[in-house]
């Protein structure tokens, strides 16, 4: 692996502290405006989101959660259905305001997975949980490059002060973050400086046979540089491994035949609006003009069975 990409890219586990799985924050090196936390956890057991100053989306990987949260000197409890897999479509969430503090507790058997969304700010937008039956669902492109977009952390679902939060399903031979594109200048009506994090998970396609495990299934991720920065990532992704992109062109990101790939993705920066807008390389972003007459793929959207 490169030293760009040993910079920017990190394998699950290579990021761990406190009980956390993966931790990316103000303190990581080159990294200012997002962060997440992602969490494993046994029926029972619990991690404390600690400290005021950061607003915060808990988002369930896997299993239900409760989750006890303080602000104001009034605690709240609320509860987050959740979902099996990553792969049965999108999930209850819960915003957290920058003056809240809380404790997320397992109430699955077995073991559960959840992550945590954050962005330092002093803002206070109001905690808010978001049903599933609320979550925008978007099928985006058309043939292989088909792929599923939970919205609930854009700016028309989610009124938070700085980050921008979604999430993706790519099925398997699909490409998806295609063509590849850049958010790293403020170019007001154009784009907007913003940094990003991808967090993946990738699994066996339904109908996979027998021992083929979570263990063997990849995709593959790739970014490069803008005039903005050096940056270079070519690799293969599995299940909690963790991208950060602080400038450059990213895309795609490939599912490997036979395995379903999803991620999570953490923006914000500092423009004063909340907002996404992107550049296409000019080299490919004529590809989008070929999606026209291209039936969306027959796998979407992927939905609890």
């Amino acid at each position: 692996m490169t030293e760009q990409a040993e910079r920017w890219f990190h394998r699950r586990g290579e990021l761990a502290e406190g009980g956390w799985e993966s931790v990316v924050d103000e303190r990581t090196p080159g990294w200012e405006h997002t962060g997440i936390r992602v969490a494993r956890l046994k029926q029972g057991e619990s991690i404390a989101l600690e400290g005021t100053g950061v607003e915060r989306l808990v988002v369930p990987l896997s299993g239900a959660f409760s989750v006890s949260h303080v602000e104001e000197g009034s605690e709240t409890v609320t509860e987050l259905r959740g979902r099996a897999s990553v792969f049965d479509g999108p999930t209850d969430v819960l915003y957290l305001s920058a003056a809240a503090t809380g404790t997320v507790t397992a109430v699955s058997p077995g073991e559960t997975r959840f992550l945590v969304a954050t962005s330092p700010t002093d803002v206070v937008r109001p905690t808010r949980y978001m049903p599933v039956e609320e979550v925008p669902v978007e099928l985006r492109g058309a043939g292989a490059s088909s792929r599923q977009v939970h919205n609930f952390g854009r700016k028309e679902a989610l009124d938070a002060a700085r980050f921008i939060v979604v999430e993706v399903i790519t099925p398997a031979e699909n490409w998806s973050s295609y063509p590849p594109h850049k958010h790293d200048e403020n170019l007001p009506g154009h784009e907007s400086e913003l940094e990003e994090i991808y967090y993946f998970e990738v699994a066996p396609t339904k109908g996979a046979p027998e021992g083929v495990s979570e263990e063997h299934a990849f995709g593959m991720f790739s970014t490069y540089s803008s005039p903005a920065g050096q940056i270079e990532i070519d690799s293969q992704v599995k299940t909690g491994d963790v991208a950060l992109v602080p400038y450059g062109y990213h895309g795609p990101a490939v599912a490997a035949p036979g395995y379903d790939m999803y991620y999570l993705n953490v923006m914000a920066g500092p423009d004063p609006e909340r907002t996404w807008l992107i550049s296409d390389d000019p080299a490919h972003g004529w590809v989008r003009d070929t999606w026209e007459g291209q039936q969306l793929d027959s796998r979407l959207p992927f939905t609890a069975e």
